[in-house]
């Protein structure tokens, strides 16, 4: 009984089958995983540390203190908050993404200003809360955006779209290329990712700004950054294609799609995540994509380097590993 078992193990391991089962598996697993991972992240997004600058000295106050402490136990969350001299200063840190909102207390009268293209789930929470606080203490309230959406994207998600758009199409297209263009040199592997980021980055630019007109981007920012990547999307499952073969896919798709995607603040602002995705998504190319892009449509001048470096870095190094291991094939294939 022993020896059929085996000797069975042993033919269907050499089948065709083998390859078939696993990847069943693993795509029932990647389901659950994909499915598990959005809704860890989005389903029911909680505040944890919600920056919020103050203005003046009316902090000390007691309606103030009242009214902060009131809104932190509404939103069952904390506020960092930073006093700031005047609200010329607040509206800096507002611009500079520092804070989610300014908070301006003079006597009876409470004056929030939420910043809706900081973070629209962030705005939205503090706009639903803080009316009951202000009836429970006794304040006169006035909320005002300070930085609205666009109104083609009253909810804020375009930039996750054409984020997740060129992360997709970015490792697809390198899947394609090694489907069907496999006699490609290194080099010219290389060079049609790049083509195709270009082109692919191009296309989103035009369907979502010149055909839809959902968001006004600036075109020649908003590309390269798409066009980044697509590129560091693509390279990333080169890399892993080099490294262990047709299971490249796997770490791609947790990488980029299980991981980077929820983790990156473009459907659910980071004070929103479970703590570990806000401060992994930063550091992946999806979360860093969306933080340039979105730096880019809502505060231009305040564009920050390290999402370029973040995009820069996976890219180089996928480009740099991929090029390295194929030239060490190419001088074994030689010597054979």
């Amino acid at each position: 009984m022993r020896d059929r078992t085996s000797r069975r193990w042993a033919e269907f391991k050499e089948s065709r089958f083998l390859p078939a089962t696993v990847l069943a598996l693993m795509l029932a697993a990647a389901a659950g995983l994909f499915a598990g991972s959005y809704t860890y992240a989005m389903a029911d997004p909680t505040p944890h540390r919600v920056p919020v600058a103050v203005v003046g000295v009316s902090h000390q106050t007691v309606r103030g203190t009242a009214f902060a402490a009131g809104l932190e136990k509404r939103l069952n969350a904390s506020l960092a908050l930073s006093f700031e001299p005047g609200f010329e200063q607040a509206l800096q840190a507002v611009e500079a993404q520092r804070v989610f909102g300014v908070l301006v207390v003079r006597g009876d009268d409470v004056t929030l200003y939420t910043s809706s293209a900081s973070g629209a789930s962030v705005a939205q929470l503090l706009t639903e809360a803080a009316p009951a606080v202000a009836r429970q203490i006794g304040v006169r309230l006035t909320i005002r955006d300070l930085k609205p959406l666009q109104r083609g994207d009253p909810r804020g998600l375009a930039l996750f779209y054409i984020t997740l758009a060129s992360v997709v199409i970015g490792f697809v297209g390198a899947v394609q290329l090694n489907a069907h263009a496999s006699g490609l040199a290194p080099w010219e592997r290389v060079a049609f990712t790049a083509a195709y980021a270009a082109l692919g980055a191009l296309a989103i630019v035009a369907a979502v700004d010149w055909v839809l007109g959902a968001v006004r981007l600036p075109v020649p920012e908003s590309w390269f950054i798409l066009a980044l990547t697509m590129f560091a999307s693509g390279m990333l499952f080169t890399m892993f294609h080099t490294l262990i073969g047709r299971w490249a896919m796997v770490p791609t798709w947790g990488l980029m799609v299980l991981l980077g995607n929820p983790s990156s603040g473009g459907a659910v602002s980071w004070p929103l995540l479970p703590s570990p995705l806000g401060l992994i998504g930063r550091w992946l190319p999806p979360g860093a994509s969306v933080n340039a892009q979105h730096t880019a449509v809502y505060f231009g001048g305040h564009q920050r380097l390290m999402p370029f470096l973040v995009l820069a870095a996976w890219a180089l190094v996928s480009c740099a590993v991929f090029l390295i291991f194929e030239a060490g094939r190419g001088e074994n294939a030689d010597t054979g």
